[in-house]
Order: structure tokens, then sequence, then C-alpha cells
């Protein structure tokens, strides 16, 4: 704990310095601690790391975008998501939602010429306008524009949230998974215009001609690591199987990186609950299982990325070191904060069956176990579990003591104040004991735990364990 929040790590932040000494740190944990690569992982099995490249974007920089007399400011009334540096004027054509998609009978280029010319789209799809929808979609709308041969994208953005939330939380320096390793790629300039704001999106629907002025937003390749190790099981036959631990090991960085108020005496968001937390529990899982193997194998994965949208994770389910249908399930931890040392909560206990053997590992040490606490907030699916639930595997997350959002359990989460000396040693122990102890019982089952019935996630585990 006392060094994955060091200040020296600078916050741990994806693709910087303090990020790759953390993953480093972890690996050579591994190492000490008689965890060895994954077969196969690299030349000669000799690596802990999963390589993971992202396309690190600059700032939204200048730019006008002009629809008769309407000019619209870069930065104020619209931002550039993507592309480079380009000054055009051009004919505009409108595709509705531009998207194509055959299962739905949807075609909304249809006997639209767009070559050469600025696509003018609705933001997400007729069905949905969440915040979601809308960033899911929108790379694929930018994509099917440019193999149209469109020089540009304008997309109006009309998610329920206020535009100044969407100008501060997408106009800075982001970090995405890179579509191609090794170089960054050339985009068209996609822009999200304030298609709240009636006018822009009156003018940009009857002009002819829009003149696309943009400074373009420069990006490049950076590196990180996911951390993986392997304990092969002890049965001869469970073996084949495996149980999958994770916790992501990145933070926010240091100073405007984090979001939130710092000083210049302390600017480091040291990141110990969210995720050391996690982290030291899966190294105490990765000593204690080494040791003494439990029947089937053990993988254990640190993710990089979570905090900038479970990208590490989203990575390792889409390139997986070992096959996904032989694991049985995932026990991820993460933290955000604690108020409660007398209990451990846990996202999913009473969907991913494997309730007893949780409950039983946390009573040996002297904890209660809360399921699900603060429904509203969807927990479930903010953490990197969900993307392994999206394959089928019963993924819950292991969390530090909490029953509702208090002020309490904000007090220190993604604060400069979260450092090492704010935790209580004693209940990290207990806590990372619990974790290890659970993963030895749910890995020793004589029958892999199920979904529950009728959850959102089964079907994707029927599809993949063939049942």
């Amino acid at each position: 704990m006392r060094f994955l929040a060091a200040d020296e790590l600078l916050g741990r932040r994806t693709g910087e310095q303090g990020n790759l000494v953390a993953a480093r740190y972890i690996a050579e944990q591994f190492r000490k601690l008689g965890v060895v690569p994954v077969p196969g992982n690299g030349a000669n099995n000799s690596t802990y790391f999963q390589s993971v490249p992202f396309e690190k974007m600059g700032s939204n920089g200048s730019g006008e975008i002009i629809a008769d007399a309407e000019i619209m400011k870069s930065g104020e009334d619209w931002i550039l998501m993507n592309g480079e540096a380009m000054s055009i004027k051009a004919p505009i054509v409108y595709a509705s939602f531009g998207l194509e998609n055959a299962a739905k009978n949807q075609d909304d280029y249809k006997d639209l010429d767009v070559k050469g010319k600025i696509v003018l789209v609705e933001s997400g799809t007729a069905e949905t306008q969440t915040p979601r929808e809308i960033i899911n979609t929108s790379n694929e709308k930018r994509k099917i524009a440019m193999d149209k041969g469109a020089v540009a994208i304008i997309e109006l953005f009309n998610a329920p949230i206020p535009w100044n939330i969407v100008t501060k939380s997408f106009g800075g320096e982001k970090l995405g998974l890179a579509e191609t390793e090794g170089a960054a790629t050339k985009s068209i300039p996609h822009a999200w215009v304030n298609g709240k704001e009636a006018k822009y999106a009156r003018a940009l629907r009857a002009v002819k001609e829009v003149e696309f002025k943009t400074a373009g937003r420069k990006s490049q390749i950076v590196g990180s690591y996911n951390v993986v190790g392997y304990i092969p099981g002890s049965d001869p036959k469970l073996k084949e199987e495996y149980v999958l631990l994770s916790a992501h090991y990145d933070h926010v960085g240091v100073g405007k990186q984090g979001g939130q108020p710092f000083t210049a005496e302390d600017s480091i968001f040291n990141g110990a609950r969210d995720n050391a937390f996690g982290t030291v529990a899966l190294l105490t899982a990765a000593e204690a299982l080494s040791k003494n193997p439990p029947k089937r194998s053990v993988l254990i994965v640190a993710l990089t990325g979570e905090e900038v949208g479970l990208l590490g994770s989203k990575y390792y389910a889409a390139h997986p070191l070992l096959p996904l249908n032989k694991c049985i399930f995932n026990m991820n931890s993460d933290g955000a904060g604690y108020n409660d040392t007398t209990i451990v909560s846990v996202m999913g206990l009473e969907r991913t069956g494997a309730r007893a053997e949780i409950e039983m590992a946390c009573k040996a040490f002297g904890f209660g176990v809360f399921a699900d606490p603060s429904p509203e907030q969807g927990l479930f699916d903010r953490s990197d579990n969900v993307n392994f639930a999206k394959e089928g595997i019963p993924a819950p997350t292991f969390t530090p003591g909490f029953k509702e959002f208090n002020g309490d359990i904000m007090k220190n989460y993604h604060q400069v104040s979260d450092n090492p000396e704010t935790i209580d040693f004693n209940y990290l122990l207990k806590f990372s004991q619990a974790y290890t102890y659970a993963t030895r019982l749910i890995a020793d089952r004589k029958v892999a735990p199920q979904w529950s019935v009728g959850d959102k996630y089964e079907a994707a585990g029927k599809k993949l364990y063939g049942k």
C-alpha cells in the first residue's frame, strides 16, 4: 500500500511513468511470490506484461463552424472529438443518425452521396440518447462517414446532460484504446455541436454549405500494461479451469488531471482506496495461493486503464491470454471508500452463484457481507467486472465496506487526501485475507458457479459455456 500509493508514483495515471513503475512493481512481486507468467505469453513465456496500446489525444483546440449567419465557437458551442487540422467550405448533407444496421433494416445513407461533403447526424440512436449510447455509437458514425468519403462529420449532441459538463468532460486531454497498434489513427474532423441550442441545429439543417475550421486534436500512441500471473491448480482435471482475480492499479494522476481541487503543497492523487486497496488484495491472494494452490488454476490480472473507461479489462476480454470459457468465475476488487470496517460489500453477491463461499470466507475473518450497496448507482456495471460479465463470466466486485453513498464514503475518493496513512491497515489485512479465502473456496468447488436465473448476463453465460 505504501509503495503503490506513494507520491513518487505520481498518481499512477495510465500511459505515464508512475503507472509503468506500478506495473513493474506488481510483476516483480509476482516473480518473488512464485506466480508464473501465463503459458504462451510472450517470447519464452517470460513476461508478466500484456501490452495495451492507447491513443492519447490532446485538448480541444480553437476553431469555428459557420452556417450562414450562425458562427459557432470551438470550446463553447462545439468540441472536436477527433481529427486533423482543417479549414474547408463544403456542402453539408443530413444523414439522420448516421448508422447502418442490417439487422434493424436501418440505412441512414440510402440514396445519399457524401463524398467530399460534411455529414450532419443526430447523436445516439432513435431509441436512446443516453450519454453511454452516444459515446458507444459516435466512433462508429465517424468510421462510416469516413468510409463513404465524407470530409468531416458534425453530430448534434442531445443527451439530457448540461452542455458545460460535456465540454468539461470531453474537451480535455483523453485516452482511448488505439484502433491499431503502433500508429495514431488518421481521422476526419468530428465535432459534437450543442444540439439543444435550437438555433444551431436549425441553421445546420437549413444551409447547403458550411465552413469548418479547426486546429485539430493531436494524438499519439502510448503504452501501458495489464500485469498477468498464473498459478496452476493442484487437481489434475480441474486445473484446466481457472478463477480470474482482477483489480485495477491505475489512478488519475497529478494536478488538473485529477479533476478535483488540489494545492501547490499536495497535488498528487495517490489513490490508496481506489485502487491500491484492491491491488493489495490481489497480491495477498497471489502470495497465499501460490504457496498452496487450490484445485483449479488461478489467473491474476492487475488491470490498467480503469479510470479512463474500464479499458484495460475491455482490452483483456477482447484479447484473453487463456480461453474465457475455461474461466468459471471472476473475483474483482475495487474501492471508492469505506466507512464500515465490520463488513465487506459485494456488488453482485446475489447474482453470481457463490454467495455461500463469499459469506463463509468473510465470516472466517469476522466480517458480515452487505450485498449491492447503493443500487441506484448501478455499481455492478461501473467496474472492470462488467467487461467479464458481458462475456458471460459470473463476476462480482469485492469492495471495502459501505452500505450507501453518504458523506464519509466520498471524503477521500478521488481526492489528494487519499493517502496510505488514512487507511486502516488492520481492516486492509483482513479484507485481503477474506478475498483470498473466498477465491480458494470458489476454486475448490465441485461445480462451477452460475448466474442467477433471469439475470441480464445469464444468456451470455449460456453462450460462453455452451449450456
